[in-house]
C-alpha cells in the first residue's frame, strides 16, 4: 500500500508541474480553439451558401426555358387560331393561350423569387468571407503565439509526459480512476499531505488518531471535508525517488 500512495503522491506532483506549464501558455489554446471553430463554422456556411446558389441557377434556368417554350407555344396557338373554321375550336385554342400565359406569369413570379433569394445568398456569403478573413488573420497570429510558448516550454513538458508516463504504466488502474475523479473534480489536486495536522487541500484539521493510521501507510485515506487522499511525510519525501 505504501509503494500505491507514493506512486499517486508522485503523479500527483508530475500533473501540478504540467499544469503550471499550461497555465504558462494563458488563454491562447482556448482562443486558438475557439477562433478554429468559428472560422469551420464560416467555412460551412459559405459552402452552403454556394450550393443554394448553385441549385437555384438551375431552378431558374430551368425556369426560363419553360417560359420560352411556352413563348412558342403562345404563338402557335395564336397562328392555328386564325386558320380555325369553328368557335368551338378557336376557344379551345384561346384556353390554351390562357394556361400557358398564366404559367408563364407564375414561371416568372418565381424567377424573380430566386434571383432575390440569390442576391441575399450572395450578400451573406460576402458578409461570412470578410469575418473569416478577420478571423483567420486573427488565428494565424495567434496560432504563431502558441507555438512560441509551445517551443520555449517544449523541453520541460516533453520531460514532465515521459515521467507521467513511467508512472501511469507501475499504477494500478482502480488507483488511476480514483486519482482522476478526484483530480478532476478538486480544481487538479487529488492526493495532498496531511501538514501540521490539517488537510493539505481544504487545510480543515484531520483527527490526531486519524493522523497516527495514516502514518501507518497501510491503507488509502481520504480528507472528510474535501475527499482528496491523504499521505503521510513520509510518503512526501520517499516519492521523489520513484520518478
Amino acid at each position: 500500500m505504501e509503494h500505491k500512495l507514493k506512486l499517486l503522491y508522485s503523479l500527483q506532483q508530475v500533473d501540478l508541474q504540467l499544469q503550471e506549464v499550461l497555465e504558462l501558455k494563458g488563454d491562447l489554446p482556448s482562443i486558438v480553439a475557439e477562433l478554429e471553430a468559428k472560422a469551420g463554422e464560416l467555412k460551412a456556411k459559405i459552402k452552403e451558401l454556394n450550393e443554394f446558389i448553385k441549385k437555384s441557377k438551375v431552378d431558374r434556368d430551368k425556369a426560363d426555358g419553360e417560359i420560352i417554350d411556352l413563348a412558342e407555344k403562345i404563338e402557335k396557338y395564336k397562328s392555328q387560331q386564325l386558320q380555325v373554321k369553328s368557335n368551338k375550336q378557336y376557344d379551345a385554342l384561346t384556353k390554351e393561350i390562357e394556361t400557358a400565359e398564366e404559367r408563364t406569369s407564375l414561371l416568372e413570379k418565381s424567377m424573380a423569387e430566386i434571383e432575390g433569394k440569390m442576391l441575399v445568398a450572395k450578400s451573406d456569403i460576402d458578409a461570412c468571407s470578410a469575418q473569416l478573413d478577420e478571423f483567420s488573420g486573427e488565428l494565424d497570429e495567434k496560432k504563431k503565439e502558441l507555438r512560441e510558448v509551445n517551443k520555449e516550454h517544449e523541453k520541460e513538458e516533453l520531460k514532465l509526459q515521459h515521467e507521467r508516463d513511467k508512472l501511469l504504466s507501475r499504477i494500478e488502474k482502480s488507483d488511476l480512476v480514483r486519482y482522476e475523479r478526484i483530480k478532476t473534480a478538486k480544481n487538479g489536486k487529488a492526493v495532498v499531505p496531511v501538514r501540521r495536522g490539517a488537510c493539505g487541500g481544504c487545510f480543515n484539521r484531520v483527527p490526531p488518531q486519524k493522523i497516527l493510521e495514516i502514518r501507518q501507510n497501510q491503507k488509502f485515506f481520504v480528507c472528510e471535508h474535501c475527499g482528496r487522499i491523504l499521505v503521510s511525510d513520509q510518503v512526501v519525501e520517499m516519492s521523489s525517488a520513484l520518478s
